[in-house]
């Protein structure tokens, strides 16, 4: 159990989960709780050199096992510095990416086993599991698809991005009471709100008491 809440938004690429953590951290700002807003790959300094090599394309091709290594060692290095220290103190943790875009990207996009993966990630992780994991979804032919420049996952074309759609899609379907799946080309503050009264309901579960 963490004292804290922790808050995932995942989905593909150029859906708007960097728009929707912004402003979720802004709502909870504006009530009086600590947010600490982070992201995956790359929001510590080992994470940064990590997510060079799997996203620049001036990295070269990497082994999908290889790739799937280094994003399991972002994710335990992350959460040693930046996840658990503010969960621990009660803080809010609003995070851009976590497990399940291992699973979808690493696991059904690369086609490794998906089985496999899930343990390397839980491991990594040491189990810790979002309290919600919002779930930005649109077709990737509007979304990544629209990218003028794009990094080596951005471009690893149509059939990658549809099996880690897909993948997202399932996830969520396995344990809807820890997802909320909404249509990432819905009006920004329809997203929000939906967002808010969610993130609400567990925080008034949590403390028994909400700020308006």
């Amino acid at each position: 159990m963490t004292a804290g809440l922790f808050i995932v938004f995942e989905g593909g690429d150029g859906v708007g989960k960097s728009t929707q953590a912004r402003r979720l951290a802004r709502w909870l700002t504006e009530r009086d709780h600590e947010v600490v807003r982070t992201f995956e790959p790359g929001d510590t300094l080992a994470g940064r050199e990590i997510r060079r090599l799997v996203l620049d394309h001036a990295s070269g091709e990497l082994d999908p096992r290889a790739e799937a290594l280094l994003y399991a060692a972002d994710k335990a290095q992350h959460l040693f510095e930046v996840v658990r220290p503010a969960l621990a103190r009660g803080a809010v943790v609003i995070c851009d990416r976590y497990v399940d875009t291992m699973l979808a990207y690493q696991g059904a996009g690369r086609a490794l086993d998906l089985a496999e993966v899930a343990r390397i990630a839980r491991w990594a992780t040491a189990e810790l599991r979002p309290d919600l994991t919002v779930l930005l979804d649109l077709d990737p032919r509007r979304a990544v698809g629209t990218k003028a420049v794009k990094d080596k996952l951005e471009s690893a074309g149509e059939s990658f991005h549809d099996r880690a759609r897909q993948h997202f899609l399932d996830l969520a379907a396995e344990a809807p009471e820890s997802y909320l799946v909404l249509p990432a080309r819905d009006a920004e503050t329809a997203i929000a709100a939906s967002v808010a009264d969610r993130v609400a309901a567990l925080l008034s579960a949590r403390t028994g008491t909400l700020a308006p």
